[in-house]
């Protein structure tokens, strides 16, 4: 696989403390980022319980993003029967499809999901009444005829945040994903071993439609990891398993979609199989593309791409850091092992994005698995500012914010653990990326 080395990529912004902070405050730290279905919105939450949505800046050219709002989406909480304490963090947030002048979009955090309503609001305020004439003050009316109708004057237009629907007490595990249907009415949740289906005007009720609970937890072999709709089926939905399997269930078969539809799972070659094969082989996130003819999967080391009429094996399988399977000792002691890496299909289902370690990301074109392989660092924003070579980079300058040489010094032993690209979004209308690294939002584009 030949890789390009900026394949025409440059970087473009980058949102969050610039300078380079040794303490990163917990709560700063982004969880999810998601594009809205137009591209023109940007949504990212964090482990603090925040919101925070970015708009299209149409006073610069190219793809360029302005702060547009922040709201606090969930507060910490305890559960006093299991005497748990339950996070603020963001799992996930879906933007629903605009249908006014107003934003929906759900947010949740392990047990609570939230349908947020965002829209500008205008502050009216009492520019003229019987004791003051704007900000002169007024003797009070002596006679009935000097009476007079107070009257209001628009002074401002603020952005408003507010929670139409709380979702909550449906999920007694740890809610991982939630997914819009197409049908724009209805939504999934799921959790380690449960599915719900939701209603997006019915939040006291919800339907279990996937429930792999065995009657005795000391037989559990299997959770769920991800679970996503068909962008254009409204009956058909997906869900993966840390068994490495992807099972599709139709709605209209049964009321509980316990009996899959299909499954796509790949044979597992015993020579390769180790102590660590079934934490590697877990499925972190799946996605449909754009057309659901195709279905993308993460595991620990790779990407795969399936195609819906083919369950036996997929038809690509890219890795993304094969130079880990020696270190996965390591991994396991640090606990890395166990990280969660999103994919992402770009607008056109020609290109997809993971992340890596050390702040890399991988773009590969799913024809010809050409690939290209960024790094969303500080380096990249300071190269852009000065337009000089970058500091410390044996490797060579940095052309448009990206280093070349990066699939190479991807392999070296100085990787850091700790940086690691998680979450991810790809713009539905053009080649722009959003890359969430830590507590900064990094955006990319290219031509």
């Amino acid at each position: 696989m030949e890789s390009d080395a900026s394949g025409g990529w440059r970087f473009a912004q980058c949102f969050g403390d610039k300078g380079e902070v040794e303490d990163i405050t917990e709560a700063d730290i982004i969880s999810t980022v998601e594009f809205d279905s137009t591209g023109n919105y940007l949504a990212t939450g964090d482990k603090g319980g925040r919101v925070v949505l970015f708009e299209r800046n149409d006073m610069k050219k190219g793809c360029e993003y302005k702060f547009y709002t922040e709201f606090q989406s969930h507060e910490p909480e305890f559960d006093y029967l299991k005497s748990l304490e339950i996070e603020e963090k963001i799992n996930k947030i879906r933007w629903c499809k605009r249908q006014n002048s107003a934003h929906f979009l759900l947010s949740t955090n392990d047990k609570t999901i939230k349908l947020w309503k965002v829209f500008e609001k205008s502050l009216r305020v009492v520019s003229e009444s019987n004791t003051f004439d704007g900000s002169r003050a007024l003797p009070p009316p002596s006679m009935k005829q000097h009476l007079r109708l107070p009257r209001m004057t628009q002074q401002d237009n603020i952005i408003a945040a507010v929670p139409r629907k709380v979702y909550s007490n449906a999920h007694a595990y740890h809610i991982h994903s939630i997914a819009v249907n197409s049908d724009q009415e209805t939504y999934i949740s799921a959790d380690d071993l449960r599915i719900n289906l939701w209603n997006l005007n019915i939040s006291d009720q919800s339907f279990n439609i996937v429930d792999i609970k065995p009657a005795n937890m000391e037989e559990l072999t299997e959770v769920i990891t991800a679970a996503e709709f068909h962008p254009t089926q409204c009956n058909v939905f997906m869900y993966s398993s840390s068994k490495s399997n992807i099972k599709m269930a139709d709605m209209r078969d049964s009321a509980l979609c316990d009996r899959h539809a299909k499954l796509f799972e790949e044979e597992e070659d015993p020579t390769n199989r180790s102590f660590f094969s079934e934490i590697i082989s877990s499925i972190s996130d799946v996605k449909f593309s754009h057309d659901g003819r195709y279905i993308l999967s993460r595991d620990y080391l790779s990407l795969k791409i399936w195609d819906v009429n083919m369950e036996s094996r997929p038809v690509k399988t890219i890795q993304i850091h094969d130079h880990l399977r020696g270190k996965l000792c390591d991994l396991y002691e640090n606990d890395c092992i166990f990280d969660k890496f999103e994919c992402t299909w770009s607008g056109d289902d020609k290109n997809v994005l993971t992340g890596s370690y050390h702040n890399y990301l991988r773009i590969f074109d799913t024809d010809t698995l050409n690939d290209v392989v960024l790094q969303a660092d500080k380096s990249a924003f300071k190269a852009k500012k000065i337009g000089g070579p970058l500091p410390g980079n044996k490797l060579g300058g940095a052309k448009n914010g990206v280093r070349p040489g990066l699939k190479d010094a991807m392999q070296l032993e100085t990787l850091d653990f700790n940086k690691k690209i998680l979450h991810t979004s790809w713009h539905p209308r053009e080649n722009t990326i959003a890359i969430a690294a830590t507590n900064n939002l990094f955006l990319y584009s290219a031509a």
